[in-house]
């Protein structure tokens, strides 16, 4: 049965498709079956996949809604055991169709239940926000990852997320965990990068992943050529990265 891993953050451009992209790769290299669930409108998961994603009506809304099983909505991509349901713009509107909803928290679960068998590892790219669809991906996950950039602003907002972690947990998901938490946009050079790494290790001991991801030209421009840094820059240090990554996560498991 697959693990079902959410990646989140409230806070927007700290790595989070990135690593959802990349991971996913990664782990398939290792022989593991992946599958890629976007939960955010912007839909970038399945562009850095090479998807035209805003012309496609097979996406994570229609699940969400229920006008299509998970199943139905399961994208091939052209790396092998990598599969994705993707979203666009029409998530955006699930807040309005939700309200007045009974279990809305459990959409998200109950779709996934028929899936989750078929795949190794499940992972969510979840939205900048702590609303109904990252609670949605919390409920539905076993874990979480998070993925905090390097820089003086990245602690702010990390408690509210805690926070909501904890809500998960009391109310509707008592055995979610803290998967791990990723350093990401690392550069080592800077005394801020590294005070800020001491700064979640010392916090959140043995739960930091030994690897980082660095700042990294090539990791920016895959997405635009729809590939993952395996694909596009395999030898470069990102791709090197994100291999470390699920070869340490493999290895925890």
């Amino acid at each position: 049965m697959g693990k079902i891993v959410s990646i989140s953050n409230q806070k927007g451009g700290v790595g989070k498709t990135t690593t959802a992209i990349n991971l996913a790769s990664n782990l398939v290299d290792l022989g593991k079956k992946v599958l890629l669930l976007d939960i955010d409108p912007q839909g970038n998961s399945g562009s850095g996949l090479g998807l035209e994603v805003q012309s496609l009506n097979k996406t994570t809304y229609e699940v969400m809604i229920g006008e299509l099983s998970a199943r139905e909505a399961i994208q091939k991509t052209f790396v092998p055991n990598l599969d994705i349901i993707p979203s666009n713009i029409n998530l955006s509107g699930l807040e309005v169709d939700f309200l007045g909803i009974e279990k809305k928290e459990f959409k998200l679960k109950d779709a996934l239940a028929s899936i989750k068998e078929s795949y190794d590892y499940i992972l969510i790219d979840c939205p900048p926000s702590l609303g109904v669809l990252t609670i949605n991906a919390l409920c539905a996950s076993q874990s979480v990852m998070i993925t905090l950039q390097t820089e003086y602003f990245a602690l702010e907002g990390l408690s509210q997320l805690m926070r909501i972690i904890s809500l998960v947990q009391s109310q509707w998901n008592p055995s979610l965990a803290l998967e791990g938490v990723l350093l990401t946009m690392y550069d080592k050079r800077t005394n801020l990068a590294n005070q800020v790494a001491d700064d979640v290790r010392n916090y959140f001991k043995e739960k930091v992943y030994e690897t980082v991801i660095p700042r990294n030209v090539k990791l920016s421009e895959a997405p635009s050529f729809g590939k993952p840094i395996n694909y596009y820059d395999p030898d470069g240090v990102g791709a090197k990265s994100y291999k470390s990554l699920a070869e340490e996560i493999v290895g925890r498991a």
